[in-house]
């Protein structure tokens, strides 16, 4: 018997593309159910695309979201549903996401797949709540990390991405104006986004040095926005996108990856690695290039997940835009500005527009990609988008239709 050649990792560039986009409000208290808002946002998304519920035929969700995929099934009326999936966790699955959609496309399993994320994530769970130690004695049935942390304090996220701060200040002379300038400049981009939870709201780097301390060295202003909101895309062929309402973004490579020494949680192993500052992001980045053949300079704009302002400045260097430990000066420099080098979270980021771990970055990243962002890169063909280190990481590119 003769076997079928295997595809490549490069099979998939361009055949896909995101055709729809939507979105709710993004508040401190929606007033509904995560299912609301789902629903909302999807059926928002397939009238930006011109399709209708009729045409959907697979769904992929966030395994940390609350709706399930026959839940939204069942709220959108969907009589045609041939594939599902569930990527995660949390702020590691939107670009994730979006490569189960392009695998189920490109091997027969769907024609039209939604892709969605729903949180009441400041009005109910508060991801960056610290979780009670008697659930977080074994994963899977494994010994996790946390007897090691949670008797001395150290429960939240914003705890543990301190120490990752506070290292690569130790290590690489990192200041706190560098910090600030990834805060203000998405804060600047926030104030031209009527969306954003802070548009209206200024911030100066003085402002940002005066905020209180939350966890040393991270500030008010380091942290993300917990938000209530939601956000879809509808993901098919290139080839029926530019036949709809939309120009395509084309999704030029999709890319996930986990680093070593990950077993028994998603951040707290990184503490007792060689090395704290060593992410997920540097695999993924070097495979997503590879499978786009291209690299961080045809790179035009990008949107970084920002849980944290030190979030973005790791990928900084793990995506190639500057060497290991530079990220600050490269921040400092007005690189991440719009009209720099490289602008980054044209929305206002999690940091201010809203966080909806990472989906509302895809959103943003296809609108640069067609020419309809409040904070518009002049020519930009090329969008990178990335979804969560530490342990583990996605990233895609989304190009402009030649």
């Amino acid at each position: 018997m003769t076997l079928a050649t295997p595809p490549t990792a490069y099979d998939h560039r361009d055949r896909c593309a995101i055709a729809g986009i939507g979105a709710t409000e993004f508040t401190k208290d929606s007033g509904v159910s995560e299912l609301s808002l789902a629903t909302a946002a999807t059926l928002d998304a397939l009238a930006d695309a011109g399709l209708s519920t009729a045409d959907v035929d697979g769904i992929v969700r966030c395994d940390s979201d609350l709706v399930s995929y026959t839940d939204l099934a069942e709220s959108l009326g969907l009589e045609n549903l041939a594939y599902t999936s569930t990527v995660g966790p949390g702020g590691i699955a939107p670009a994730g996401m979006v490569a189960q959609a392009v695998g189920a496309i490109l091997s027969g399993q769907a024609t039209t797949v939604v892709v969605f994320r729903s949180l009441n994530g400041r009005s109910g769970r508060r991801f960056g709540a610290g979780t009670p130690a008697s659930s977080q004695a074994r994963v899977g049935g494994q010994q996790t990390w946390d007897e090691f942390f949670l008797p001395w304090g150290l429960v939240t996220p914003g705890q543990f991405f301190a120490l990752i701060a506070q290292r690569h200040m130790t290590e690489y002379g990192t200041t706190h104006e560098q910090l600030g300038r990834i805060a203000v400049a998405c804060r600047e981009r926030a104030n031209a986004n009527p969306s954003a939870q802070m548009h209206d709201r200024v911030m100066t780097m003085g402002d940002y040095l005066d905020a209180p301390m939350i966890a040393e060295p991270l500030r008010l202003f380091d942290f993300c926005l917990e938000t209530d909101g939601a956000n879809a895309l509808v993901v098919t062929t290139a080839e029926r996108a530019r036949d709809l309402r939309q120009p395509p973004a084309l999704i030029r490579a999709v890319a996930q990856g986990v680093s070593q020494g990950g077993q028994g949680g998603m951040m707290w192993p990184v503490l007792v690695r060689d090395s704290a500052l060593h992410m997920a992001s540097r695999q993924v980045a070097g495979r997503l290039y590879e499978r786009a053949g291209l690299g961080p300079d045809d790179v035009d704009v990008a949107q970084f997940y920002d849980c944290f302002t030190i979030t973005a400045l790791v990928q900084f260097e793990d995506y190639g835009f500057c060497s290991a430990g530079e990220g600050g000066p490269f921040a400092e420099s007005g690189a991440i500005d719009l009209g720099g080098r490289l602008p980054i979270n044209t929305s206002g980021g999690h940091l201010s527009e809203g966080y909806i771990h990472g989906m509302n970055h895809i959103v943003e990243g296809v609108r640069q990609i067609r020419g309809t962002s409040h904070s518009q890169v002049p020519g930009a063909e090329v969008s990178l988008v990335t979804s969560a280190p530490p342990i583990a990481a996605s990233a895609l590119l989304l190009t402009k239709d030649r």
